[in-house]
C-alpha cells in the first residue's frame, strides 16, 4: 500500500505541492503521490513536471490519508519521496 511506504520514508518526504515542484526543479525527488481527491488544477503542474523529468507518479485515493501518513493533521495534495 502507497500510505505505509510514504509512512517508512517519512524523513525523506516533501510535502505540498509548492515544495514538491521546487524540489522536483532541483533534482531531488524519485516518486510522486497524488491524492485523487486533490483539486485538479492544482496538481496539474507537478503531474506535467514529473512526466517531463520521468518521475515516477502514484496516485493515491486520499489527502487526508496521505498527509496522515506523513505525519501531519491536514491532508496532502501531493508528496514526493527525496532520492
Amino acid at each position: 500500500m502507497s500510505y505505509e511506504k510514504v509512512t517508512q520514508v517519512k524523513s525523506h518526504t516533501i510535502i505540498g505541492v509548492k515544495q514538491t515542484l521546487k524540489a522536483m526543479k532541483n533534482g531531488q525527488v524519485k516518486q510522486v503521490y497524488i491524492a485523487e481527491d486533490a483539486d485538479r488544477f492544482v496538481t496539474l503542474k507537478v503531474e506535467e513536471l514529473a512526466k517531463t523529468l520521468d518521475i515516477e507518479v502514484e496516485r493515491v485515493d486520499s489527502k487526508k490519508k496521505l498527509g496522515a501518513a506523513c505525519g501531519i493533521d491536514v491532508g496532502a495534495s501531493t508528496v514526493a519521496i527525496k532520492k
